[in-house]
């Protein structure tokens, strides 16, 4: 585990390096838990929406995807239960004034337990907090943190104050006109992208005459006030989430459950994360709109962490916001005839599924940052770093890289560039020694590098270099093109 920590703390540094992640504000001394993606990392993170965005809307027939302002009426956090039960338990030090999230603290001490081979007390620890968790023993949790030693990582010491609730959500003011009461003005940011899709139930229905079951995707920002955030970008206070809500008829859910289950985890191993980095893990306490719940989870540097949660929320969140709108909010299922059943209008359950595009992204970051080093033939010793992202997620596809900036090598080059880059992502230079410019490009995680030389001139051909195994082969000119396009 040391180990996967420092190599953790590598994989940071060379985000930074190599225009992936950069601190957000970094000039005035950053922003805690709030990043910005540089130049390839906003290329990864799109091409990562992309490919669920397609596979949601555009290879299921009955899922449309969405986009809801990030401002909503601020009764729909009312009725989602945001505003009186979207909170967690915090801990403050009465030495150091620092707060901590209850399950935060106590998961980071059982990590040490486990760093110090005492694995049996780590798995006994995390089983006594989820059990009072669930019971919400605010009394028990700070008992097991006071009888665990659990100290603050400031003042090192477990002077702590009683365990209580802090509302997650970001509030801000709505409107240029000063009200007596600033209770009016109030809006929040979501915490969450669902309730966007939930208030369009009927929008989305009928405009486009979906039937039960059919499902709303939509991806886009969502913030949450998190006292702690770390582990860089896999809880930060600003992030994105996709999030695909399924409307069953009641009583099927529990089958449409098992099904996105399914379709979910084979999702993530079809974009290249091994089935034995991923697991499923079921809810010990049920949030208060589920009659089940699971999270997908993947096995992070830092231990097995949640990357997609999946839930049944059987009526909840249609009936709340019929009830605080005073709308009539049912889908009247003609099927039901046809099937010898009694037909009329009901309140259709949901089964969703929601994945956050940043914790995907240090998902595949994570599993591509490599370090290798060799023996060459000469007896000496190479090495690179070099990030193994498949191809067709990859930010850039193909690096084209003329050997000499001279001789009519970046022409035949840029000739080249203007063929494929309509088709991928492209990417061309000219400077420094071939071999630092792949150097570079594993780097970066560019999965094909073209280089164009002197026999290019004579018979069209060129060298073509894979990424992942640093063979070189040569292709035909014409070739290329295609032979990238076979590989996405």
């Amino acid at each position: 585990m040391a180990n996967e920590a420092n190599n953790f703390q590598e994989l940071i540094s060379h985000c930074k390096e190599y225009g992936y992640i950069f601190q957000s504000s970094e000039i005035y001394d950053g922003l805690s838990a709030v990043y910005d993606y540089g130049q390839l990392g906003a290329q990864l993170k799109k091409n990562l929406r992309d490919e669920w965005w397609k596979s949601m809307t555009q290879m299921h027939e009955n899922i449309v995807g969405i986009d809801a302002a990030i401002f909503m009426h601020p009764t729909v956090w009312k009725a989602s239960g945001h505003v009186d039960n979207f909170s967690d338990p915090m801990i403050d030090n009465k030495d150091s004034n620092k707060r901590y999230r209850v399950d935060h603290l106590i998961e980071g001490h059982a990590e040490e337990l486990g760093q110090d081979g005492k694995k049996e007390e780590e798995y006994a620890l995390l089983k006594s907090m989820d059990e009072l968790l669930a019971k919400d023993d605010f009394a028990g949790l700070k008992t097991l943190i006071e009888t665990n030693n659990i100290k603050c990582s400031v003042s090192k010491t477990c002077n702590w104050t009683d365990v209580r609730q802090f509302n997650l959500m970001f509030k801000t003011e709505f409107g240029a006109v000063a009200s007596d009461n600033p209770e009016d003005n109030i809006v929040y940011l979501r915490p969450e992208t669902a309730q966007g899709i939930f208030v369009n139930f009927l929008n989305v229905q009928k405009t486009g005459r979906m039937k039960i079951p059919f499902g709303i995707a939509q991806t886009g920002k969502a913030f949450r006030n998190e006292i702690v955030a770390r582990q860089f970008i896999f809880r930060m206070r600003e992030f994105e989430q996709m999030e695909m809500q399924f409307f069953v008829r009641p009583g099927t859910q529990m089958e449409w459950y098992q099904y996105w289950q399914n379709a979910r985890i084979a999702w993530h191993q079809s974009i290249g994360i091994p089935a034995e980095k991923l697991r499923f893990h079921d809810h010990v306490k049920l949030a208060h709109y589920a009659d089940a719940a699971l999270d997908i989870e993947f096995e992070f540097p830092f231990g097995w962490k949640e990357l997609e949660g999946i839930h049944s929320r059987t009526d909840f969140d249609l009936t709340q916001h019929a009830k605080f709108s005073k709308k009539k909010i049912q889908y009247f299922d003609n099927d039901l005839n046809e099937e010898g059943k009694p037909y009329g209008n009901y309140t259709p359950y949901v089964v969703e599924t929601s994945v956050g595009l940043d914790r995907l992204f240090l998902t595949v970051i994570s599993l591509a940052y490599a370090e290798e080093k060799w023996n060459k033939e000469d007896g000496t010793e190479d090495s690179r770093v070099v990030l193994r992202i498949p191809a067709k997620i990859a930010p850039t596809k193909l690096a084209i890289l003329p050997l000499l900036k001279k001789d009519g090598l970046p022409e035949i080059a840029r000739q080249l560039m203007n063929d494929c880059k309509g088709s991928f992502m492209c990417f061309y230079e000219e400077k420094d020694a071939i071999g630092k410019r792949y150097r570079r490009m594993d780097a970066i995680g560019t999965p094909f590098c073209v280089t164009i030389d002197h026999q290019t001139k004579e018979d069209n051909t060129v060298t073509i270099r894979y990424r992942d195994d640093m063979r070189q082969e040569r292709i035909a000119l014409s070739e290329v093109k295609n032979l990238v396009l076979s590989k996405l």
